[in-house]
């Protein structure tokens, strides 16, 4: 079957890549280069969507909860939970799945079809460590951080409705926003986007390390990165809230 070849290839591969660095300075380079396009280029559209959907989030939820019977800090709780809980990490990691995920498999599927991994793998370099170690540990370092910002402006977005519309006072979502706070799920959301941000750059890698053809394959190998990573990290996420909640 071609998803038990897919599967056998993808963990030899991991087997290259999970090696000692032959050259540590070239690595720590890399390393230093993938953070900068891989996090830092991601911050503008983290914040953008984050402030969005809290805002959005914060009227739909003010809505849904217009019953004199509910407390008013029921909008901000909301918020805050659904922030915590599923859009800084499963929502984001689908929308930066898209962004990262294909540039990462068109940048090794167009060195591959150029045949310049086939240079490296002549001149003894180990070309898997060598492209794909550093996207990794990079991309895998930076989610938590764009997780923690990715929270932070969207309870800043849910914050504007209340300050500059009268659909909530600010007064009501702050109290909502601090009401029953429990700190492991901040560290529930964190780890879910490591495990995420893993699928995300070793599933791209591989699909564009193995790309074969011309211009419309790798096309087709970043499209596959993307749709399989999504496919994998919604199954991640159900399997990940059943274990850790």
């Amino acid at each position: 079957m071609k998803i038990l070849q897919h599967i056998g290839e993808y963990f030899l591969l991991m087997g290259k890549v999970f090696r000692l660095p032959d050259r540590q300075r070239m690595f720590w380079r890399q390393y230093s280069r993938e953070l900068e396009k891989q996090g830092l280029q991601s911050l503008p559209i983290v914040i953008i969507i984050s402030v969005f959907i809290g805002a959005i989030l914060t009227i739909q939820a003010k809505i849904n909860t217009e019953n004199p019977l509910l407390p008013t800090y029921t909008t901000g709780l909301l918020t805050r939970e659904t922030l915590l809980l599923e859009f800084s990490s499963t929502i984001l990691c689908l929308i930066l799945a898209g962004k990262v995920g294909s540039s990462i498999a068109s940048e090794i599927g167009t060195m591959r079809i150029t045949e310049q991994i086939d240079a490296m793998e002549i001149m003894g370099v180990n070309s898997a460590n060598y492209l794909i170690l550093p996207k990794i540990t990079a991309f895998v370092t930076m989610m938590p951080l764009l997780v923690i910002i990715s929270t932070t402006v969207g309870l800043i977005g849910g914050w504007g409705v209340g300050a500059f519309t009268d659909v909530i006072t600010v007064a009501d979502y702050v109290v909502g926003i601090q009401y029953a706070f429990n700190p492991y799920f901040v560290w529930y959301g964190i780890i879910k986007a490591l495990v995420f941000a893993f699928i995300i750059s070793s599933l791209s890698s591989y699909y564009g390390y193995y790309a074969h053809g011309g211009a419309l394959d790798v096309g087709k190998a970043s499209t596959n990165a993307v749709v399989n990573s999504n496919i994998l990290i919604l199954f991640g996420d159900l399997l990940l809230t059943k274990l850790l909640l």
